[in-house]
C-alpha cells in the first residue's frame, strides 16, 4: 500500500504518519511538507518499522504526478490554517490553499488515487441551532477567508467529480485539540491550555463564552481518517467529523479542573461574531465512527506536557 500525505508535518500530518505503520503495517509511507512552518521535529524518531520517504517541496511548484503514482490513497491536509490571520491575508490564504487543492485533486483524479480531502466545520455560519451537510448555501456563512475557501475548494471537487471519474471524501473537521509533535497553539482549545499553563489570562472573544461551537479530539481525527481508509469510503460525499460541540465557557471548565488559577480575559477578535451553532455528525457516526464525546483527555495530556514550565 502507498499512501502520499501532504502537509505531512503539521498538527494532525504529524500524528497520522506516525500512527499508519500500526494500521497498515506494510505501507509506503510519502510525505509531503514545504517546512514553511519549520517543524523539523515532526520527523524526529519516527517508528522503525514505517517505510517512509519525505519530500521537501511546495505543492504548487513540484512534480506532484510522479509522487501520487500508484497511491493508493492521498490525504490532503496541506493548508494555511490560521483563520483569525486569514483576515489579513486573505489574497495568500485563497491563493495557496485553493490552488494546491486544485492540483491535488486533479493529479488524483488523472491518475485515479482516491483523495481525502480536509475541510473544515468553520464553514458553517448559519443562526440555525443545528447544522449539517445538507445545509443551503444560504445557510452557510463562513467567517474568515479561510472557511471561504474551504468551501471554494469543495466546490472544485464536487465539480470535478460530476464530470469525471474521481473518487474523494471532503471531511469537515471541527477544531483541532490534542497534542502531537507537529502541534499547533492558535486554535482556541491549544491556546486556552497554553495561556493557562504559562500562567497567562485565557483570552475568550467577547461574544464567544457561551457560543457552542464542534471540537475534535486529534485521535479522533486519526481514526477518522484510518476508518475512510479501511472502508474505501470515497463516495464524493461530505462528512462532518468531530468529538463534541461545546461552548467556550465548558472548555474553560475543564482546563480549570487542572489548572485551578487559571485567569480568563475578554477581548476583541477581528472575526467575532454573535453566532453559536451546534454541528451534527450523524453522517459519518452511522458508518461505524465512535467517540466518547469528552475533551477531558485531549485537554488533560496537552496540560502535562506543559506543567513542568517554570513561571
Amino acid at each position: 500500500m502507498k499512501i502520499v500525505v501532504t502537509g505531512a508535518l503539521g498538527h494532525i500530518g504529524s500524528r497520522v504518519i506516525r500512527e499508519i505503520p500500526l494500521v497498515f503495517p506494510d505501507a509506503e509511507i510519502i510525505m509531503v511538507d514545504n517546512l514553511l512552518t519549520q517543524r523539523y521535529c515532526s520527523l524526529f524518531n519516527l517508528p522503525v518499522k514505517g517505510r517512509y520517504r519525505f519530500i521537501e517541496a511546495d505543492l504548487l511548484d513540484m512534480d506532484l504526478r510522479q509522487v501520487v503514482e500508484g497511491a493508493d490513497v492521498v490525504l490532503h491536509l496541506a493548508a494555511i490554517t490560521n483563520a483569525e490571520a486569514s483576515v489579513k491575508n486573505r489574497e495568500l490564504v485563497e491563493h495557496v490553499n485553493y490552488n494546491a487543492t486544485v492540483k491535488v485533486a486533479k493529479t488524483c483524479c488523472d491518475l485515479q488515487s482516491p483523495m481525502i480531502h480536509l475541510s473544515s466545520t468553520s464553514v458553517y455560519g448559519t443562526q440555525k441551532d443545528l447544522v449539517d451537510e445538507e445545509s443551503s448555501r444560504e445557510e452557510l456563512k463562513p467567517q474568515s477567508p479561510y472557511a471561504e475557501t474551504k468551501l471554494k475548494e469543495e466546490d472544485f471537487l464536487r465539480g470535478l467529480g460530476s464530470t469525471q471519474k474521481f473518487n474523494f471524501v471532503i471531511c469537515r473537521f471541527g477544531t483541532i485539540c490534542g497534542i502531537s509533535p507537529g502541534m499547533r497553539f492558535h486554535t482556541a482549545v491549544n491556546k486556552f491550555v497554553w495561556q493557562a499553563c504559562m500562567g497567562q489570562p485565557i483570552t475568550v472573544w467577547k461574544t464567544a463564552m457561551n457560543q457552542k461551537r464542534p471540537y475534535l479530539n486529534l485521535d479522533d481525527a486519526v481514526r477518522a481518517l484510518f476508518l475512510i481508509i479501511t472502508q474505501r469510503l470515497f463516495d464524493r460525499r461530505i462528512y462532518n467529523v468531530l468529538t463534541t460541540n461545546a461552548t467556550v465557557g465548558e472548555i474553560i471548565a475543564v482546563i480549570q479542573k487542572f489548572v485551578p488559577d487559571l485567569r480568563v480575559q475578554l477581548v476583541d477578535s477581528p472575526i467575532m461574531n454573535q453566532l453559536s451553532y451546534e454541528v451534527s455528525d450523524r453522517r459519518f457516526r452511522s458508518m461505524g465512527f465512535d467517540s466518547d464525546r469528552s475533551l477531558e483527555k485531549p485537554i488533560k495530556e496537552s496540560i502535562e506536557l506543559l506543567k513542568n514550565i517554570k513561571r
